[in-house]
């Protein structure tokens, strides 16, 4: 990756040789079998840059969340407890031009507190985005989603995602907003608003230091009390290597619907 000045999900490494990309595979398997609030949990906790990888350019993500603290509870009947889980999803992601990211989540899975292995279901994308979004001032594109679940996952069989992107960028400082509307296919009044949001300081290439907000405000139609809304704040820090991208973070939740303590890490590679 040319820079990680605001980097979250699309990590964009250096080219490696066959035998490095060998070596990455192995730890990230091992990463990926190691060890959220109003909708339960995610596959992945990110805020979207609008960085594209370059035409041609193949990449994997490996998103890895655990609950350390949260509901002993699952959000609905048959549903996954979030109380020590841990829940990602495997990212393939190819460009396929300068504006364009093909992207498929297969699997997306959970790990469960007994140590159960559950296949929660698959994940295509479509990511648009202006193009070279990294080294402008102003960027945005937006990203779409078509999600395939399992009963245990989420109440809908199929749902999708609406992420608009907008960003500035000053120097060192990155600011990102992904206005996120969920869709069960139910109608617009029934579009979920979970919004996120991404203050970065970037002292080098390599190093991004960061802190995130993740919402989710109920339903367009009937916003949820604030008590019941989901709102989550990350430190975040990020380090670019030509062979591995990781991010780790910490997120504390604010209200009484949020996971208190929810941990984050994303290793990603470009083949």
């Amino acid at each position: 990756m040319a820079s990680l000045l605001c980097r979250v999900c699309n990590f964009r490494p250096m080219h490696s040789s066959c035998s490095a990309s060998a070596r990455f595979l192995i730890v990230v398997f091992l990463a990926a079998g190691v060890p959220r609030g109003a909708k339960a949990q995610t596959d992945e906790i990110q805020v979207y840059t609008g960085e594209l990888a370059a035409p041609g350019e193949f990449s994997l993500t490996v998103h890895s969340n655990y609950t350390a603290r949260g509901s002993r509870v699952a959000a609905f009947p048959g549903g996954v407890v979030p109380q020590g889980s841990v829940n990602g999803a495997l990212e393939w992601a190819y460009g396929v031009s300068q504006w364009f990211e093909g992207g498929l989540y297969l699997p997306v899975y959970t790990i469960t507190r007994d140590g159960s292995l559950l296949v929660d279901g698959a994940k295509l994308r479509a990511l648009f985005a202006v193009p070279h979004a990294e080294t402008r001032s102003f960027f945005y594109g937006v990203n779409f989603e078509y999600s395939r679940n399992s009963r245990h996952w989420d109440t809908s069989r199929y749902s999708g995602e609406i992420r608009p992107i907008v960003g500035v960028r000053s120097a060192e400082w990155d600011f990102i907003v992904n206005p996120i509307l969920d869709t069960s296919f139910d109608g617009l009044s029934n579009l979920d608003f979970a919004p996120s949001i991404r203050l970065a300081y970037n002292p080098s290439k390599a190093w991004a230091l960061a802190a995130e907000h993740y919402a989710d405000f109920g339903t367009l139609h009937h916003l949820a009390p604030r008590a019941d809304q989901v709102h989550s704040l990350f430190a975040v820090a990020d380090y670019s290597a030509p062979l591995l991208d990781v991010e780790g973070g910490v997120g504390f939740g604010l209200t009484r619907a949020s996971d208190k303590v929810v941990l984050k890490l994303i290793l990603a590679h470009t083949f």
